[in-house]
């Protein structure tokens, strides 16, 4: 193994080293009671439990919160190279409603990544396996890393 080599982390482990750094600065997430299940290069998944307080009149998960667990998976994907990366863009489809209680899991997977941006899609199940929101993420790296934030200005 080259010098070259020894020196650059590895990708696994630089991927849960920023997810680590991230979610400990993102107290949006936090709150939300959104946690990290995994995380690799290009790659997340996160779960969140629809609370009573995210109800909206119709009864089901106020599509905000959907948006916001989606979000934060995509967030967590793209910046899984320690390159401080921002959405330039993102769309959601509501395919069905997800009720008080429901425990959902936002997967985001890295389809396309050059230059300085990425198409990343994140699938939103419940508990049953059931798709309940399809979320596509456009990313575009900013200045900085994201484990050490104060770079980034």
């Amino acid at each position: 193994m080259s010098a070259i080599d020894q020196q650059k982390p590895d990708p696994q482990k630089l991927a849960e080293e920023c997810a680590e750094s991230m979610f400990a600065r993102d107290r949006a997430s936090q709150k939300l009671g959104m946690k990290i299940e995994s995380v690799a290069p290009g790659k997340a998944i996160l779960t969140m439990t629809v609370g009573p307080d995210m109800i909206q009149g119709h009864g089901s998960c106020h599509g905000g919160y959907l948006f916001t667990l989606a979000d934060s998976a995509f967030a967590f994907a793209c910046n899984s190279y320690d390159r401080a990366t921002v959405a330039s863009g993102c769309s959601i489809d509501y395919m069905s409603g997800a009720r008080e209680g429901d425990l959902l899991t936002a997967t985001a997977e890295e389809r396309s990544r050059g230059g300085r941006t990425g198409i990343y899609d994140i699938t939103l199940t419940n508990q049953d396996g059931r798709t309940v929101a399809l979320f596509r993420g456009r990313s575009y790296e900013v200045r900085g890393t994201v484990r050490n934030s104060e770079d980034n200005s």
